[in-house]
């Protein structure tokens, strides 16, 4: 099971051919892993404010399949491992009905206000342990 975060690819998204540019990709599931962090329950700012943490992008490997177009309606399909100490593995995949266009292993790290790796907090754990699992 993986949660969906469901989008339109605009004008903006695409090249002169109206292909989606490669880099826009990450934006998407950018994006996708913000709202499972809120489907978990987790506000960005409020990680910031109140725990002093962050996560961090440490590492993203990309592939790319198929190419989405103007006006393509795509679903980013998020998978987030367990947590390791400080760090954060997560397989996602965009797809166009029942096409893959791109696979995406991303590394997040928490990091602390020093901008230094930190353990991850007990209670994102618990907060993250209720999303699916790859």
């Amino acid at each position: 099971m993986s949660l969906e975060y469901r989008l339109r690819v605009y004008y903006e998204d695409t090249d002169a051919g109206g292909i989606v540019y490669y880099a826009n990709y990450l934006r998407f599931i950018e994006r996708a892993r913000s709202e499972a962090l809120l489907a978990a329950g987790m506000r960005q700012t409020e990680l910031r404010d109140r725990l002093g943490i962050l996560f961090a992008v440490r590492e993203v490997t990309v592939s790319y399949l198929a190419p989405a177009r103007l006006e393509d309606e795509l679903v980013v399909r998020t998978r987030i491992a367990p947590p390791g100490g400080s760090r954060l593995d997560m397989e996602q995949e965009v797809w166009r009905g029942e096409t893959c266009l791109v696979r995406a292993r991303v590394t997040l790290v928490c990091v602390g206000r020093d901008g230094r790796a930190t353990r991850i907090p007990e209670e994102v754990r618990e907060a993250l342990g209720r999303l699916p699992a790859p």
